[in-house]
């Protein structure tokens, strides 16, 4: 029923783990395919994805278009979008089994619970501010998954080709009120906050997704934003 949509480049590294979470949905039937949406990978991302039994579709760099591709290419009634670096807890099986069978929620779309795999309290401070701005203003990232029916995915345009803010971009066209927020965890690599400061790199996030609301477009923040 599911095809599970991975933008990657170069993320051979974490993506074994990716797709090991998933396992429980294959073999429970409710995962149909997992479809690796490739950007150029030299790594042999490509190679890990198909040993694993992936499908891989390549194209230009760019996650928003990456997307877009895989999402193309995929088959299944709904699409789960998840990053390659990003595990989801065992429960999700069970959660998104609840979803689906909600015959309501065929025009809603559900994301995770966002955490890290850092142990430290400064992790565990993102992931409280996290877990404010979703409640607050409905507006989890991409790294926190998305699943959605592609009948509502095709509804509400579907992800655009941008080289930014792409997971904002359709989050804002769901609008909160077709949001749910699981209570299962989606567990990213802290890599890009352990490298960049746990300070600085959500607030220049912040300061990219202010831009953002403010006009400016995607492709001039991309340097801002690293």
């Amino acid at each position: 029923m599911i095809s599970v949509v991975i933008p990657t480049l170069n993320a051979a590294a974490g993506l074994p783990a990716t797709l090991a979470a998933l396992k429980p949905g294959q073999d429970a039937g409710l995962i149909q395919e997992v479809l690796i949406s490739d950007g150029g990978s030299t790594d042999g991302t490509q190679t890990v994805a198909q040993a694993a039994g992936a499908r891989v579709v390549s194209g230009p760099a760019g996650r928003g278009g990456q997307l877009q591709r895989g999402a193309m290419a995929s088959g299944g009634e709904w699409l789960l979008f998840l990053h390659g670096d990003t595990v989801l807890d065992f429960e999700w099986l069970f959660a998104a089994e609840d979803f689906l069978a909600d015959a309501n929620n065929s025009a809603r779309a559900a994301a995770f619970r966002f955490a890290l795999d850092d142990g430290r309290p400064a992790a565990r401070r993102l992931e409280r501010l996290v877990a404010w701005r979703c409640a607050k203003f409905g507006l989890p990232y991409g790294d926190q998954g998305l699943l959605l029916s592609r009948r509502f995915y095709g509804q509400v345009g579907g992800f655009r080709d941008l080289p930014l803010m792409e997971d904002v971009d359709l989050v804002r066209r769901i609008g909160r009120r077709r949001l749910s927020l699981l209570a299962v965890t989606a567990r990213t690599s802290s890599r890009r906050y352990r490298r960049g400061g746990y300070w600085r790199r959500p607030a220049r996030n912040l300061l990219c997704l202010a831009l953002y609301f403010m006009g400016v477009p995607p492709r001039f923040l991309t340097r801002l934003y690293g």
